[in-house]
């Protein structure tokens, strides 16, 4: 921190998609100011080539070389590429791409040395950025391998009302079955449990799992993941003090309301959970990369070429993706300095009682 304020790193992503929108329209409100440090990774040539398309004025970046040099009191920019960079809206090409690559690698630099608190990354195309020094099918696997290599962790799409983690996250539909291990439930609902406690302040969350076949397989008639692997992985996460249940049907466990009666939700793929979700958070949702060192978060949409440059995007998914990253880190930091000394902390919460005198 700095000054008392949570100093917040911010991608660019890909430059010829929405991600300069949703950023600058976040940044122009100076409330953000008030409580952290903005500083976008990227170009102040290309924000002001978005900012003049986009037809907002007084609005600029503090452009430094280094997070120390950041000024507390505006947003900040580091220029990480090329001042040549071309931008074309609306249009996947190679150089957005070595341009988001490169904006992520310093990012990911400094809040490894420390110099930033937090990471929001806006959107990166997958396909333009999917080359030989990087390769990785998005953010999550890039940070895992950075920042946690021999750990892995867990997509988790967070609003107000729901949070939907993914068991196996960006991989195609014909594989999902044999990524079903009783061993990767286990594991997933056990980084899910802590980071509930440790990143959101809940003492002992309540996890709904749900099933992979319709009917959540129908005692076997429609498929036997769900007798032969789920059912022993949630009762083996119980085991292990995970208040685990399940599993459940998709498509009755959302329509019915259910999961306002949990405080997480796994899924078993991607679509599974994702559907739901911004079914329900619509344009407030925000992932979230569970499970690692370090806090990112995101924008629930894509780079959205179709949009780019018109100024009909709407900010508050990144907005909250910026909110939510420093909430986290609060809460990340009290539950640290509570958990290194527990004893001293019921003891100042004691009231005084005089018959002990």
């Amino acid at each position: 921190m700095k000054d008392g304020k949570i100093v917040v790193g911010i991608t660019q992503g890909d430059i010829n998609g929405v991600g300069y929108e949703v950023i600058i329209k976040t940044l122009v409100d100076t409330r953000i100011n008030d409580f952290c440090i903005p500083i976008v990774y990227g170009s102040s040539k290309v924000a002001a080539f978005h900012r003049k398309a986009l037809g907002i004025e007084n609005f600029s970046l503090n452009a430094i070389n280094s997070p120390t040099e950041a000024n507390d009191k505006r947003s900040n920019v580091i220029n990480c590429i090329s001042e040549d960079v071309k931008v074309e809206l609306a249009k996947e090409s190679e150089e957005a791409g070595d341009a988001a690559i490169l904006a992520l690698e310093r990012a990911t630099e400094d809040l490894k040395n420390g110099l930033i608190d937090v990471l929001v990354t806006a959107p990166i195309n997958k396909k333009n950025i999917n080359v030989e020094r990087f390769n990785f099918p998005g953010h999550t696997e890039y940070l895992e391998q950075k920042f946690s290599p021999n750990d892995k962790g867990v997509m988790l799409m967070v609003s107000d009302v729901l949070r939907v983690a993914i068991l196996t996250s960006h991989c195609p539909l014909k594989n999902v079955s044999s990524l079903i291990t009783v061993e990767a439930i286990e594991s997933k609902l056990q980084i899910l449990n802590k980071t509930l406690i440790q990143d959101f302040g809940i003492v002992r969350p309540r996890i709904a799992v749900l099933g992979l076949n319709p009917h959540a397989g129908d005692n076997g008639t429609l498929g036997l993941e769900e007798q032969e692997v789920i059912i022993p992985a949630i009762r083996q996460a119980n085991s292990n003090g995970v208040l685990a249940f399940g599993p459940y049907p998709a498509d009755g466990f959302f329509g019915a309301g259910n999961f306002a009666n949990f405080d997480a939700v796994l899924a078993m793929y991607h679509d599974q959970g994702l559907t739901p979700f911004k079914a329900i958070a619509q344009d407030m949702g925000v992932s979230f990369t569970a499970g690692l060192p370090i806090i990112r978060t995101a924008p629930i949409h894509g780079t959205a070429y179709d949009k780019a440059g018109v100024g009909e995007v709407r900010e508050d998914s990144f907005r909250s993706a910026l909110y939510l990253a420093c909430d986290i880190f609060k809460k990340r930091n009290d539950y640290a300095e509570f958990s290194a000394n527990p004893l001293r902390k019921q003891m100042k919460k004691e009231t005084h009682n005089p018959e002990r005198e």
